[in-house]
């Protein structure tokens, strides 16, 4: 099973950053050169941590390690901005940030990192940095890297607040349209 760990975004949140999402490919339309494949908005979530392709018992052994008590309680997500990784150059992603939320987002990181390493999952070498994929950048030149930058410099997004009171874990299933994401278990934060 390919499997990662996620916040969901509620229903509308995800509308409102599925919107915005197709205002920015209206406005990044006009470019040549930029190829890029949006994602669904059934998929729109933010991801902590990215475990692969895993058998049964590893992934018994992570379906065990999310469910020991959680010490973060609830906490208030809003999403709002939008850039591009890496931060220069070509572009890869398009995302939209949060604006709200972040610091607990990083903390349930560095939990997922206690509770995953021992398993052999190690914690990516660059920083955390929570946001909801809108975009994976397939090809882009110069000039429409530049361009698109500068869309999403000015770009406006304002998803709303929603409070996160559980971590998920995905199943993603991929085929020839795309990959599609199934919650496979929602592990309520502390005091829920």
């Amino acid at each position: 099973m390919r499997l990662f760990v996620g916040v969901e975004l509620d229903d509308a949140q995800r509308a409102r950053c599925a919107q915005a999402a197709f205002a920015l490919q209206t406005q990044l339309a006009g470019l040549r050169r930029l190829n890029v494949r949006w994602i669904p908005d059934d998929n729109l979530h933010i991801t902590l941590w990215f475990l692969g392709e895993l058998e049964a018992e590893p992934a018994e052994r992570v379906l065990e390690a999310l469910r020991t008590s959680w010490i973060i309680e609830p906490f208030s997500l809003a999403i709002a901005g939008a850039g591009a990784f890496p931060s220069s150059g070509a572009p890869r992603i398009f995302w939209f940030g949060v604006s709200e939320g972040a610091d607990p987002l990083a903390q349930m990181y560095q939990d997922l990192a206690a509770r995953f390493g021992p398993l052999g999952h190690d914690a990516e070498r660059r920083a955390y940095h929570p946001h909801v994929t809108v975009g994976r950048v397939k090809d882009a030149d110069r000039v429409a890297s530049r361009k698109a930058r500068g869309v999403l410099r000015d770009f406006v997004v304002n998803a709303g607040r929603r409070r996160v009171t559980t971590v998920t874990l995905f199943r993603s299933r991929l085929s020839p349209s795309g990959a599609r994401y199934e919650a496979l278990l929602r592990v309520p934060l502390k005091g829920c």
